[in-house]
C-alpha cells in the first residue's frame, strides 16, 4: 500500500513537472514568468529537491530560462535568476548546462546594473554559484565579470560583497587559463573585509588569497601600503588566522619585501611582524613555514648599532618554544643560537 501511494505521488509530481516545463518552453512572457516562479517554489519547498533539479533539467527548462534572462522585463529577469539559482544549487551538471546555454553574457550585463541593486545582487550570486563548477571558470573569467565583481566589492551590499569575494576566489582556483588579474582597486575593500571578519574563518581564507594575488602588480603592492592598516591587518592575520589565511598573509608580505626590500622592510617591521613570523616557522603549513623563514631573512639587519639584545630575542622565541616540543623546540633553539652569534640579527 505504501509503495502504491508513493508511486501515485511520483506520477502526480512528474505530471506537474511536465506541465510547468511545457509552460516554460511554450508559453507567452507572463506564462513563462509564472512557470519560472513555480520551478523555484517547487525546488525550494520539497525534500526531494535534488531529484527535482535533475527532472526539470531533463524536461528542457534551462534554455528557455536563460532566454528569459535576456528579457528587458524586470520580473522576467528576476524570476529567471531565482529559478536558475535553485536549479544550479548542488548540481554541477546543471551549472555547466546553464553556462553552455549562454547565461554568462546576460549575467555580466546585469552586473553593470548599478540602479537595479536586487538584480545585480542576484546576478552576483548566480556568478558565484556557477563558478563553483571547474569547466565554468575559464569562460566566466574571460567574460569581463572580474572588474565588475571588484566594483561590487567597493559599493555592493554586505551580501553582495561576500558573494563577490567567493566568486573571485572560485575563479582564482581555476587550473585552466585565463589566470585572473585583480585590479589595485580591489585592495582597499579586501583589506576592510579582512579587518571586519574573523581571521580564522573560511571567508578570511578567501580574502587573504585574493590580497596575495594583488601583490603580483606594483599597483597592488602600493595599494596595500596605502590602505589604512593594510600591512597591520596582514600581520594580525599571521598572528590570529587559520593555517590557510596565515599562509596567504605571509605570502603577501613576502611579495612586498621581495619586490623592494628597502621600501617595505621598515613598514613591515613597524607593525610588529616578527613574533607572528617566528611562530609561523613552527606552527604554519609547510609553505607558510618556508615563506616565513624567507621573509625573516629579508627583515634581518646587519647594522651593529641596530642589533637588539640577544636576550630579548631569546626571551621572545622561548615564549613560543614553551608551547611546542620535540624537533620543533630544537629548531627554535637553533634559531636562538644563530641569532646569538650575530651573523645577522632580526630588527625588532
Amino acid at each position: 500500500m505504501v509503495e502504491e501511494e508513493e508511486e501515485r505521488w511520483n506520477r502526480k509530481k512528474q505530471t506537474l513537472i511536465d506541465e510547468i516545463s511545457d509552460k516554460m518552453i511554450n508559453g507567452d512572457l507572463l506564462t513563462k514568468i509564472q512557470a519560472a516562479r513555480e520551478i523555484r517554489s517547487m525546488i525550494r519547498n520539497r525534500n526531494s529537491s535534488v531529484k527535482l533539479r535533475v527532472k526539470f533539467a531533463a524536461a528542457g527548462v534551462i534554455q528557455p530560462l536563460v532566454l528569459l534572462l535576456c528579457s528587458g522585463h524586470h520580473d522576467a529577469r528576476e524570476a529567471s535568476l531565482l529559478a536558475l539559482l535553485n536549479l544550479a544549487s548542488r548540481n554541477y551538471r546543471n551549472k555547466e548546462q546553464i553556462v553552455t546555454c549562454g547565461a554568462i553574457p546576460p549575467l555580466v550585463k546585469l552586473l553593470r546594473f548599478q540602479n537595479t541593486d536586487d538584480l545585480r545582487e542576484l546576478a552576483t550570486a548566480a556568478i558565484l554559484t556557477l563558478s563553483a563548477a571547474p569547466p565554468n571558470k575559464p569562460p566566466i573569467a574571460a567574460s569581463g565579470a572580474i572588474p565588475l565583481l571588484v566594483q561590487i566589492l567597493n559599493c555592493g551590499s554586505v551580501q553582495g560583497r561576500v558573494d563577490a569575494v567567493t566568486a573571485l576566489h572560485n575563479l582564482s582556483t581555476s587550473k585552466e587559463p585565463p589566470t585572473i588579474v585583480l585590479d589595485a582597486k580591489a585592495v582597499p575593500p579586501l583589506i576592510n573585509l579582512l579587518k571586519e571578519c574573523k581571521k580564522y574563518s573560511k571567508f578570511a581564507d578567501k580574502t587573504t588569497a585574493l590580497i596575495e594575488i594583488t601583490t603580483k602588480s606594483q599597483e597592488g603592492r602600493t595599494a596595500i601600503t596605502n590602505a589604512e592598516d593594510g600591512i597591520l591587518t596582514l600581520v594580525e592575520t599571521i598572528e590570529d588566522g587559520s593555517p590557510v589565511s596565515t599562509e596567504h598573509a605571509v605570502g603577501a608580505l613576502l611579495a612586498l619585501c621581495l619586490s623592494s626590500r628597502s621600501k617595505y622592510r621598515e613598514l613591515i617591521l613597524k607593525e610588529g611582524a616578527i613574533p607572528g613570523l617566528l611562530r609561523l616557522t613552527v606552527d604554519g603549513t609547510h609553505e607558510a613555514q618556508f615563506k616565513a623563514r624567507t621573509l625573516l631573512d629579508l627583515l634581518r639587519e646587519s647594522s651593529l648599532e641596530k642589533r637588539p639584545s640577544s636576550s630579548v630575542l631569546e626571551k621572545m622565541v622561548c615564549e613560543i618554544a614553551a608551547r611546542v616540543d620535540g624537533s620543533e623546540k630544537t629548531e627554535l633553539r637553533d634559531m636562538i643560537e644563530r641569532n646569538k652569534k650575530g651573523s645577522c640579527e632580526v630588527m625588532l
